[in-house]
Parts: structure tokens; sequence; C-alpha cells
């Protein structure tokens, strides 16, 4: 057991510099600190990053899914094909606009939107898909593709991801949403990104992530319904810089994952993140093993944390949460192979910074705790 003098190790930590707070302070002195030079530029660098001809930044990724859903055209009533197995915002979105999520089980494997589900759950009413790359993992998007159907990607975990075919994640056209929260590949403390291939839609969500308002317009003059998700100029500063160095923190979190690999080998049946294969490389967002199936998850964390190291059940079913439960009646059994993810995932502690000895410290601890 680690000593009381040990540091503890966190779940997550950013990478800042004296590059971040140095573009802070130019926003800050420069007087212009929203709707100013900076968020431009940081769409535009985006934008060039994966490929696509226009992106819009948004105040989070929820916001993103949202207007991004609107865009494609879901409506009350409508419904939009998802993954159980994700962060509730990819749900809650849907239902912003007061449509509803349908569904489908996960690959067992790849831990994405199953697309064999999906085009099980597919009915007349269905509007759009709304598959997630979780945890970094691409979706087979090709097959998400053939179903004819609008595809809102729910990007958020997946910065630096690749496609099979070479293709950046978020790079394909559709709009493809990333966010920027302090433990994402590249962070503005909170923010995010909607990718576009169509200049239509970046039209449209400029003006509603600004009140409805356009280009052209005065500034308390709006010609649709609109929202209040902008990006600030002292945000998109700190994005500016986080991408100029995002090749390195993608680099080193590949890294980190890889020592996790070799000091969790042999571990018996303990589950690590499916590996690259078929050319489709993760962009590592966290490290999420699935626990041996009779392990208390729960008393796991809990000695994980008086050992000094933090972790976290990662992800819970969304259709069991308790909101869904009674909005929509779902119930155990819907899902089996999202709900037995659920129940043995955590997440172990993941940065781009993390040293090997921390690594191997919480590999030996975990190995410990199951051995016990």
């Amino acid at each position: 057991m680690a000593t009381s003098g040990t540091p503890g190790i966190p779940l997550a930590q950013p990478v800042l510099g004296p590059e971040e707070e140095a573009a802070v302070i130019e926003v800050l002195r420069s007087g212009q600190l929203s709707l100013g030079p900076r968020v431009p530029a940081f769409e535009q660098a985006f934008a060039a990053r994966l490929g696509v001809p226009h992106a819009s930044a948004v105040s989070s990724g929820t916001a993103g899914l949202h207007l991004a859903l609107r865009a494609v055209g879901v409506e009350e009533g409508d419904e939009v094909v998802t993954s159980p197995f994700s962060f509730v915002a990819s749900a809650n979105a849907v239902l912003f606009e007061r449509a509803r999520p349908v569904f489908a089980d996960v690959d067992p494997v790849t831990l994405n939107l199953d697309p064999r589900a999906a085009a099980a759950a597919v009915t007349d009413r269905t509007k759009a898909l709304l598959p997630v790359h979780i945890f970094g993992y691409p979706a087979d998007l090709p097959a998400f593709e053939a179903l004819g159907l609008p595809i809102v990607e729910d990007a958020c975990e997946a910065l630096g991801a690749v496609h099979t075919d070479g293709v950046p994640v978020g790079g394909r056209g559709h709009p493809a949403v990333f966010g920027f929260y302090a433990n994402k590949q590249l962070t503005t403390g909170e923010g995010g990104m909607v990718a576009l291939g169509d200049p239509a839609m970046k039209e449209r969500i400029d003006s509603e992530r600004n009140q409805g308002r356009a280009p052209d317009m005065g500034w308390l003059d709006h010609d649709r319904l609109g929202f209040n998700y902008r990006l600030t100029d002292i945000q998109s500063a700190i994005g500016l810089v986080q991408l100029e160095r995002l090749d390195g923190m993608l680099a080193d979190r590949a890294r980190v994952a890889g020592w996790y690999r070799e000091a969790l080998a042999g571990v018996e049946d303990l589950t690590l993140p499916c590996p690259d294969t078929a050319g489709n490389v993760r962009g590592w967002f966290v490290f999420v093993v699935q626990l041996p199936h009779g392990v208390d998850r729960d008393a796991t964390v809990r000695a994980l944390a008086e050992r000094g190291i933090q972790s976290k059940p990662y992800l819970p079913a969304i259709h069991l949460m308790s909101f869904y439960r009674e909005r929509f009646g779902h119930r155990e059994g819907e899902f089996p192979v999202c709900e037995d993810v659920a129940a043995r995932s955590i997440a172990l502690p993941f940065f781009p910074a993390m040293r090997e000895g921390q690594v191997a410290r919480v590999a030996h601890e975990l190995r410990d705790i199951l051995a016990r």
C-alpha cells in the first residue's frame, strides 16, 4: 500500500504553459474579450487541421450538438438513433428539440454504436443518426452513411482520431462536434467546435449561437430563434495555442496508453481498450478498462482512492439513468452489451504529462486490489 507521503495521482491534468498565459494577457489588454478576431482565427485553424471548409466555435460540445441537430433538420416528434453508452449530453441534445433519442446497442469491442443495431432501430420517424466516437475510437461512419440519413457526429472525445481511409474524424463533411473541456485532447476550459462541410449550415449555426443574429444585422436585431452559445476570444486564444501543441499532446497521450498496455498485460479477465485495427487510429482521450465480472467496481474505486489514485466509473448506461427510465420507460436488459460494459468500466488516471512511474504505480495497485 502507498505510504501517506506519496503524492496522489489525479484522474486528469491539462497541459498549460506560458504560451497560453501570454495569449490570454494579450486578449485582456486588447479590451475585446468577445466577438473579436480570435474566434474566426481559431475556427479557420481548426477547420484546416481537419481538412474541412468550415468550423463554428461554440460554448460547449453540448451546445454544438444542439445546434448541429437543428442544422440537419431535427424537430419536435422526430427520432434520432444514437448510443446509450456515452456522456449524457449526446442524448440530452436530442431532447432539447423535443425529439426522441432512440438507443441501439454498442459493439462489444469498439464500444461504438453498432451499425447493424442502429439500422434495426430506424423507423419512418428517424430524422438523423448520432454516432459517438467513444473514448476517441472512430465509429464506422461508412456503415452509417450507407443508411442514407443525415448524420451528426459526436466527436467530443475524438480529436486526433483517424478513420481507416485516412480521413480525420470530423473531416467527412457531416456536422461533427468536438468538446474542449479541461480533460480533452485540446482544452479551452469550456468550449467546443462544430466542423462543417456545408456553408449554409455554417451560416445558420453562427447565427443561432449568437441569439439568432445574421452577420449584417444590428446588435439588437434578430431574424430567427437563437441562443447564447458563443465562445469568447479569451478561450479562442487558448485554443489557438493548444492547437499548435496538439500533435505533441496526442503523441504523449498515445505513449501513456502504451505504458498502460504493457503494465496491465496479462491481468486475468481485465479488458483493455481495443487496439487500433484496419487503419483506424484512436485519438486518446481516457484510459478506460473493464473490470472482471464479479468484481465490485465501486469498492475498487474506493480502494484506489485510499492509495492516492483517482479513478471514476466511466460511463453509465444512459437509458438506465433515472430521468430516462421515468420519461421513456427504459429497463434493464434492453441493451445488454452496453449494460455489461457500463457496469464494469473504470477510468484510470490519464493525461499527457503522466510519467511511466505513475502508470506503473497505478497498475501495481490495481493488480493488488484485484488479487485481494
